[in-house]
């Protein structure tokens, strides 16, 4: 089902790659369109996770340079059923995580320091669980594509004056509505999906690590976070901004409609209602069975650094 619906996906953001290059350049246009649709397609498949995971510099790690978080994700894949992912750090004081990757097989998780930092051991599960629960479902094929396919529509639209002659070519007025309209259904499609996702990873991570509660006080303190400190490299490329678990951009307080994420407390609702139906409560410890601490509260900064 997750694969016909990435296809249905690429089919939808493809077809409004025609339909501009058609009213940009007539039947030319289009094909120009949709080869470079195909193209684009094609890129963000194979490069999606080298490209997010180098635009944040993040570093790999493994059991021996950072144990506790390595060892935390391999335990979640294996109580999820599903492939050991490549793990990272990201050198960064805000407190966020996202997962990139084509597949459960060429997949990646990415924590920042400051997540690491602020969270405690439950609430870090959690947080995993969730990035597991995206790769699971091939969302970060789904949220790479739309992300890609909606910033090519833009680009497309916005340099439509160079296609075709000036004889095919709509007048003024239909060319600005397209530079208009056209980004803005793409942008539209892309955040809906994005905020769907959303709350059936929080669902599913909170099933992988046995306590929505957790992961919900996890959500509370990330969104604190990034509310007081600002994540410099998510501001300069907010085409990534959906990736994360919690939108990172200072801008985020906008109308819902071009929101990235659900408003963060209607996810944490959800997932009390989901723990009282788990019968998880507050003070029951769901991954590490009661236990709360900080995987690296003995003051090492895990990384391959250290």
């Amino acid at each position: 089902m997750n694969y016909v619906r990435t296809g249905m996906l690429m089919a939808a953001l493809t077809a409004l790659f025609g339909v501009v290059g058609y009213l940009l350049a007539g039947a030319g246009g289009m094909l120009i369109a949709l080869g470079i649709a195909v193209a684009t397609n094609l890129f963000s498949y194979w490069n999606s996770d080298k490209l997010a995971l180098s635009a944040y510099n993040a570093q790999q790690v493994d059991e021996r340079s950072a144990p506790e978080l390595y060892g935390m994700v391999r335990d979640l894949a294996q109580r999820a059923n599903m492939p050991m992912p490549r793990v990272y750090i990201i050198q960064e004081d805000q407190p966020n995580a996202f997962a990139t990757g084509r597949n459960p097989q060429n997949a990646a998780v990415a924590a920042t320091t400051g997540i690491i930092r602020t969270l405690s051991y439950d609430e870090l599960a959690g947080v995993m669980a969730h990035e597991l629960a995206h790769i699971k479902n091939h969302d970060t094929l789904t949220m790479t594509i739309s992300a890609t396919m909606a910033g090519a529509i833009s680009s497309l639209a916005s340099f439509g004056m160079f296609f075709g002659s000036r004889d095919n070519r709509p007048n003024a007025i239909v060319q600005i509505a397209l530079m208009i309209l056209a980004p803005l259904a793409a942008t539209i499609v892309q955040m809906a999906i994005s905020r769907s996702r959303e709350y059936e990873a929080d669902r599913i991570g909170g099933e992988i690590c046995g306590n929505p509660v957790a992961l919900a006080d996890a959500l509370a303190k990330i969104a604190g976070g990034v509310a007081h400190i600002p994540n410099e490299t998510a501001e300069a490329k907010p085409a990534t901004a959906h990736m994360f678990i919690i939108n990172p951009l200072s801008g985020r307080g906008m109308d819902s409609l071009f929101s990235t994420h659900p408003d963060t407390g209607n996810r944490i609702a959800a997932l009390m209602e989901q723990a009282r139906a788990m019968g998880v409560g507050a003070s029951r410890g769901g991954f590490t069975s009661g236990a709360s601490r900080n995987p690296f509260a003995g003051g090492r900064e895990p990384g391959p650094w250290g």
